[in-house]
């Protein structure tokens, strides 16, 4: 097992002797409905070779030789599972569905040479790859990479690109921030000043010296073309988008295109600082509800997801403590304070999203003031907010600080590093990340429903830092969500990562290296 390095780790595999080669006359057949024209897309583009595609019948599958197959497998029930047989003479990828056939892919080109991963013919390669079994599911149902483009955004092309790489590793949520206090990154048809005024700031604080500003205007949007582009790139790839759209904080861009939403009405500019705003939604504002509908109801139609993030998250209540609006809503509401009024704000969004077939999904700050009935809360401030809402019933997503933000330090020794917000966060303590903690009762474990890793980009300006934070940190996430409880020590993670990193060096990924 010493020459197969693979991640995710597969939960079974058996090594057997010998060698599949895939040569100039292999072909790919396909069942309906499998991908086996991605399948042959991957390889063509690094061997050269035809590979053509033909459909599969069971005449075929009993008998083909140097051939690649997908083949349904009626044994395989959860949406994710896969088998891989290899042989001498053939490839069978195996799987219930698109999603496990999707995750057979990735796990074959691993198993390649990491020429593979070439976008150009790669000439005197010996395509082998060896012989063995692999059965194979996920741990976890969610297996997310967060990215915030609030702060600062990405092209188009970078965003496909890290969805590539995120499917490599079998993530399979890609959380989307889109907007901020400083700044909103999706067009809006019917309030168009979110993007002609709310995308825009005047100038960004330097990342080597917070009390220092470059001067320079930064901003920018995807247009709703844009975003479904990229919803069905995902899609093809297995991976699911969760757009965030922060209320009823951080979102100063969104009041500075539309004063009128928050308590004081006016004066509002696209923030320039990082950090937590006090303006925020006026929760006493009628026209708030009607406005956040409307964006929701856009917001809808270009992303399919079941979970939609309202964030919730970091919400200061000065202004409503001040605001009369506010305190004859607390009044009329038979509210306690101003956290029983967010957590009656958000109850607002989550029925009119419930009503609509989708659920609210939030940062465990909607713990406070009293969860919302249907509410998947983001635990985030450690474990604590995820163990509470599981031991009541709700359904969780662990994503902690202490083992899950990609935007912290990566070594003790900041000197060494570019500039990142002020924790550290290394590869090693990543690998001791616990997804399901001992405090969440046995008939509770169920709520968890995964983790993810957070990548903030206040000190990420473009999209090689991005890279650089994001991996290999994201390949230890990876390897968690798929098949925790894990039984490896961390030095046995990093030679495989040392063995693995070719693969990263092929598909271009600027991620930062294991003796840095």
């Amino acid at each position: 097992m010493s020459d197969i390095t693979l991640f995710p780790q597969p939960q079974t595999i058996h090594r057997a002797s010998g060698n599949f080669t895939l040569d100039a006359h292999a072909r790919v057949f396909s069942s309906d409905g499998a991908p086996g024209e991605m399948l042959a897309n991957y390889l063509r583009r690094a061997t050269g070779f035809d590979l053509p595609v033909h459909p599969l019948d069971d005449d075929i599958a009993a008998d083909a030789t140097n051939a690649i197959l997908l083949v349904p497998s009626a044994d395989l029930v959860a949406a994710e599972a896969y088998k891989l047989d290899v042989r001498p003479e053939r490839v069978t990828l195996g799987a219930g569905g698109r999603k496990g056939f999707l995750h057979a892919i990735q796990t074959l080109r691993q198993l390649m040479p990491p020429q593979i991963l070439a976008d150009a013919p790669q000439d005197d390669v010996a395509w082998l790859i060896p012989c063995l079994r692999i059965s194979d599911e996920p741990a976890f149902g969610w297996r997310g990479l967060h990215l915030d483009v609030g702060r600062h955004m990405f092209p188009v092309d970078f965003i496909k690109k890290f969805i590539d790489t995120m499917a490599f590793y079998k993530f399979n949520t890609f959380h989307w921030h889109l907007t901020e206090d400083q700044g909103w990154r999706l067009e809006i048809k019917k309030y168009p000043r979110l993007t002609e005024v709310g995308a825009y700031r005047a100038q960004t604080q330097i990342p080597t010296d917070p009390n220092q500003w470059d001067g320079e205007p930064y901003g920018g949007y995807y247009t709703q073309d844009q975003a479904r582009e990229i919803v069905a790139y995902a899609q093809e790839r297995g991976i699911t988008i969760v757009p965030e759209i922060e209320l009823p904080g951080h979102s100063l861009a969104a009041l500075a295109a539309y004063p009128e939403l928050g308590c004081a009405g006016s004066d509002y500019q696209v923030r320039t600082t990082w950090g937590i705003d006090p303006n925020i939604y006026c929760a006493g504002n009628d026209a708030v509800f009607t406005f956040l509908q409307d964006v929701f109801e856009e917001a809808l139609a270009i992303f399919p997801s079941e979970y939609i993030h309202i964030g919730g998250d970091e919400a200061p209540k000065e202004r409503w403590a001040a605001c009369p609006k506010c305190q004859a809503r607390i009044k009329a509401e038979g509210l306690a304070d101003e956290h029983e009024l967010q957590s009656w704000f958000i109850r607002q969004i989550e029925s009119w999203l419930n009503e609509r077939g989708r659920r609210l999904v939030g940062w465990d700050e909607i713990l406070e003031g009293g969860l919302a009935p249907n509410a998947t809360v983001m635990s985030w401030r450690g474990s604590d907010g995820g163990i509470a809402a599981a031991n009541a019933g709700h359904d969780a997503v662990m994503t902690p600080t202490t083992y899950c933000y990609l935007d912290y330090y990566q070594h003790e020794d900041w000197t060494r590093e570019p500039p990142a917000i002020a924790r550290t966060l290394t590869l090693d303590q990543v690998w001791q990340f616990e997804v399901v903690p001992e405090q969440i009762a046995p008939d509770k474990r169920h709520h968890i429903l995964g983790g993810q890793g957070n990548i903030w980009t206040e000190y990420i300006p473009d999209s090689r830092q991005v890279e650089y934070m994001a991996f290999p940190r994201a390949i230890a996430i990876a390897d968690i969500l798929w098949n925790q409880p894990k039984e490896q020590s961390y030095q046995a993670l990093v030679e495989r990562l040392r063995a693995h990193l070719p693969c990263l060096d092929m598909m271009g990924v600027n991620y930062r290296r294991l003796d840095e």
